[in-house]
This record gives structure tokens, C-alpha cells and sequence, in this order.
């Protein structure tokens, strides 16, 4: 069963629609080469520019730093006059009433550099800055995940994207407790058999569903879902990532993967989990093979649920050289990832060739935040990777990570990809391509990719145009079957709907 608002999101096409509707239509012919438009020559071009979805995206740092202050204030929290950290009510000594930060313009620009990276990193630890910032505004965002999801879906369709992939951290509180409890046993079986007993996980998983229902009702009210004028957001397939702290005591960090794959498995708005936190954390260094080997153990018990991992977000001098040698490899092969968060360091890897290989082969994506990557680390141009793993076929997904800490969008890390890589039209739609190819949505994808031949249509909807409003019978039950080829043939007829548009500004030619 499709969900509701995947539903809705698909209804223009009318790809619900009985096969039987479609017996008429005969199939079109492939499309001519796409024009070779010019980035720089056309106007509105990467605002306007299809872009896929977003798969690296943290829920709380995703929204502008503004709206967190617009919810402090709405709910009557406070801010310390010393680390401009959120506090509950009431506002005494030391503290100011976040509403301060409404209309006193140097509190509230105090309060902006304190919980973003405006004016960072200028001569300052850009790392140590941005993952500070969590810790600041954290009392904010975990009251209104719903009102969050609204502005950051409605950011991502206003700017042409088509799916979201978000993470949260699903019944923490609870999932502590049940970690404590238990304690942490060597023998992951063991461990996962004690989570399992007295319904303990299972009572977890009820409790996160829960929240989760309650998180689409407040979803729907801020966007108007229900209403005659609903908000872009209503349009936009999401999915949920389970996070997974990864510089918590080890019992934890089992619990909280254990709760995200068991989610995936039972409930189809969640879909994988991820480690988050610093990876140059003390303890997530001491504990990363364990954590391998906790994932490794837990795909056995949960074959349908989905990881992607935060892996190699280093560089020299952060950590000890010999950490930089082996986290991505550990990640794809023993923690069994199907996408790489940053992969910054792959080239201090050991046999890093034969490590992109194996990502090659096995289609294994990264997902790339320019803007992070150069915030936290100082890395862009040709210090990034980018172009490296490209050139061995890996399969590469431009992301946000947390466009509010960083005080971007998705259009920028699409620009960005452009000036600092001579990307043309033809490359930077393939980006867009690969981000939805690379979802965790479920069914097959509409494509057929190959490093030497592009994207290739599958066969169901080969000689079609895609995106097509009334495909082919047969290219209509493959539609029908897949949520995943549903988004991207609502992507394709935006592809088509950009270059008729764009092909006015620009240079025509040979894709």
C-alpha cells in the first residue's frame, strides 16, 4: 500500500490509475538528445534545475537557524547570556527569553552565529563550531518535529526536488532506558535476544510509531495538507532514517540500531539507519569495528532494512593517520552500507583503487555535501574526491547534510558542483538521477545505469518519453508497481518542462 502522501504526490500523473486506461496509447518514440544547456548563460538555471531528492539530511539542522528562533520564542524558552544555549522556562539570572532574539537585532545576531555557521569557519574551528551548534539549539527542535518537516519539505519542493530522506533519532528516551536495563552483553545474539524479551524492543517500536503518527498529523497542519491550498511540502514523498549516536556507551548504540532496522522492517515510513555524531569522536574511534560488527550482526536479523552510514568525514591532523586507513572499507564491507555519508578521506585509505572498485561494482553511492564537507573539514576543489570517485564509477548523490547549520540549499551544492567541476546540463541532471536511483524508496527504479552508456530506460519503459503524462500500458503497470519509478518519471516530466523553458536562454546542442 502506497502511503498517503506518496499518493498525493503522484496524483497529477494519474499513475494510480488502472492499466486498462492507458490500452490506447501507443508507445512514443525515444526522445531526441536533450539540448546542452549552459548553466551560465540561462537565467534562473540551477533554482529552476530538477533535483532529485535529498538522501543525507538531519531534520534538526536542516531548518534555518530563524525558524528555531521563531519556535523558542513560541514557546517561551530562554537563552544563556554566556553560551547561548536554549534552556527551558523559567528565564533567570544568566538567561534571556528567546523572544529577545525576535526583536533585538544584536541579540538575534549573537544567537545566529551561535547556532549556524554564519561568518564560519573566518579564521575559526569550523569543526568544532558546527557540531557545537547542536548542542546549542537542541532544546528547540525535538518539540515540533512536525512544524520541522513541513519547512523542510517545503523547502526541498520550492526548489525542484522530489523525495526527502531525513534523520531523526526515533524514541530516544526510551531506548535508553531499554539499553541501560539490559546492559551490554559481547555476544551480540545474546544482547539482541535480551532486547527482545518481555516485548521490550517491541514496546520501543510502538512508542516510536507512535511518535511518528503524531509527527504526520502536526505535518500535515503546518503545510495545510488538508486544506483547498495546501503548501509545496504536502507534494513531497519523505521517508525517515533512524540516527544512531554513535559516541554513546555500546549497549546504546546496539539498542538504537537494533530499534531503527526492527522500524524499517514493520513500519514503511522508516526506511534505514545511520551513525551520527563527530566520527573523530574519542569513543566512536575506540568503538567503530564494534559498531561494524553490530551492524553486520543486526542485517542478519533484519535482511529488508536499509544502512547508510556517516564514514570517512576525516582529514590528516584530525586523527591519527592510521584511522584514515580503513573507516569507509569497514563501512561498505562489514557494516554492510548500500551508501557512504562524505567519504572525504577515501584517498588515505589503503588500496583505496580496489576500495572504489568494490564500491563501483557493487553500486555502493556516496553522498556528497560540498558545503559541510568545506565548513567542517576545509575541503573543496580538487582536495575533494568528488571528481575521483566519478572517474571509477562510483555512484555519487549530491546532499545537504544540515542546510540550516550551514546556511544553504540544494541549489547551492548544485552550483557548486558546476563552478568548481565544469559540470554541464547533461552531468548535473545525472546527479539528479542518482539521487532518487540511490533512494530507499521502495521497488524498481526506472533506470538501467551503466557508467559507459548513461541512463538507460528499463524495459518496460524503453521507446518511451519519459515522463510522459500517458505512458504505455506496459510502462504504466511497471509505474503502478514501483514508488520509486513513480518519483522519478514525476522528475523526468519536470526535466522535460526545464528544457523547454530553458532551451530560450541558452546554446542548443548534442547532449
Amino acid at each position: 500500500m502506497i502511503p498517503s502522501h506518496l499518493i498525493g504526490a503522484l496524483s497529477a500523473l494519474a499513475l494510480l490509475a488502472p492499466a486498462s486506461a492507458y490500452a490506447a496509447s501507443a508507445p512514443l518514440a525515444p526522445p531526441a538528445p536533450a539540448p546542452a544547456l549552459d548553466p551560465a548563460r540561462s537565467g534562473d538555471f540551477f533554482a529552476d534545475l530538477p533535483k532529485g531528492g535529498d538522501l543525507h539530511n538531519h531534520l534538526a539542522g536542516a531548518v534555518t537557524t530563524e525558524f528555531l528562533i521563531e519556535l523558542a520564542a513560541g514557546d517561551g524558552l530562554c537563552i544563556t547570556t554566556d553560551t547561548t544555549t536554549a534552556v527551558p522556562p523559567p528565564c533567570g539570572a544568566g538567561t534571556r527569553p528567546a523572544a529577545d532574539a525576535v526583536t533585538d537585532a544584536v541579540f538575534r545576531q549573537q544567537v545566529i552565529r551561535a547556532w549556524s555557521m554564519q561568518d564560519f569557519p573566518a579564521d575559526g574551528n569550523g569543526h568544532d563550531h558546527f557540531f557545537a551548534t547542536f548542542g546549542k539549539f537542541g532544546e528547540v527542535p525535538w518539540r515540533h518535529p512536525g512544524r520541522l518537516l513541513a519547512e523542510v519539505a517545503g523547502s526541498a519542493a520550492r526548489q525542484n526536488q522530489f523525495y526527502l530522506e531525513t534523520m531523526i533519532s526515533p524514541a530516544s528516551g526510551p531506548a535508553r532506558e531499554l539499553a541501560d536495563r539490559v546492559g551490554f552483553d559481547a555476544d551480540l545474539g545474546r544482547m539482541h535476544d535480551k532486547l527482545l524479551a518481555a516485548g521490550g524492543l517491541d514496546a520501543v517500536v510502538r512508542q516510536a510509531r507512535a511518535d511518528a503518527d503524531s509527527t504526520d498529523t502536526e505535518f500535515r497542519a503546518a503545510a495545510h495538507c488538508d486544506t483547498p491550498q495546501p503548501d509545496a511540502a504536502c507534494s513531497l514523498p519523505y521517508r525517515w532514517i533512524s540516527q544512531v549516536a554513535r559516541a554513546g556507551t555500546p549497549q546504546r548504540v546496539f539498542t538504537q540500531m537494533a530499534l531503527g532496522m526492527r522500524l524499517a522492517e514493520r513500519d514503511p515510513r522508516f526506511v534505514a539507519v545511520n551513525l551520527v555524531q563527530p566520527e573523530d569522536d574519542p569513543v566512536a574511534l575506540r568503538d567503530y569495528r564494534l559498531h561494524m560488527r553490530m551492524l553486520n550482526y543486526l542485517k542478519t536479523q533484519y535482511p529488508k532494512a536499509h544502512i547508510t552510514l556517516h564514514a570517512g568525514e576525516l582529514v590528516p591532523g584530525l586523527v591519527k593517520p592510521e584511522e584514515l586507513t580503513f573507516h569507509i572499507r569497514e563501512a561498505a564491507q562489514t557494516g554492510r552500507a548500500e551508501r557512504i555519508g562524505h567519504g572525504v578521506s577515501v584517498l588515505h585509505e589503503d588500496r583505496w583503487e580496489s576500495l572504489m572498485r568494490y564500491m563501483a561494482e557493487r553500486r555502493i553511492a556516496v553522498e556528497v555535501p560540498f558545503h559541510s564537507n568545506e565548513q567542517i573539514l576545509r575541503v573543496s576543489g580538487d582536495a575533494h574526491p568528488f571528481a575521483t570517485y566519478r572517474r571509477h564509477g562510483v555512484p555519487v548523490v549530491l546532499a545537504t547534510d544540515d542546510p540550516g547549520v550551514s546556511r544553504i540549499e540544494i541549489t547551492d551544492e548544485y552550483r557548486r558542483a558546476a563552478e568548481m567541476y565544469g559540470l554541464g546540463y547533461s552531468e548535473l541532471k545525472d546527479l539528479a538521477r542518482a539521487s532518487l536511483e540511490h533512494s530507499f524508496l521502495p521497488g524498481r527504479g526506472l533506470w538501467n545505469h551503466d557508467v559507459r552508456t548513461g541512463y538507460r530506460p528499463v524495459g518496460a519503459c524503453a521507446g518511451e518519453r519519459q515522463g510522459a503524462e500517458r505512458p504505455g500500458e506496459r510502462c504504466a503497470r511497471f509505474l503502478k508497481a514501483s514508488p520509486k519509478a513513480q518519483v522519478e518519471w514525476r522528475q523526468e516530466a519536470a526535466f522535460q518542462r526545464f528544457e523547454a523553458a530553458h532551451a530560450r536562454t541558452t546554446r542548443p546542442g548534442p547532449r
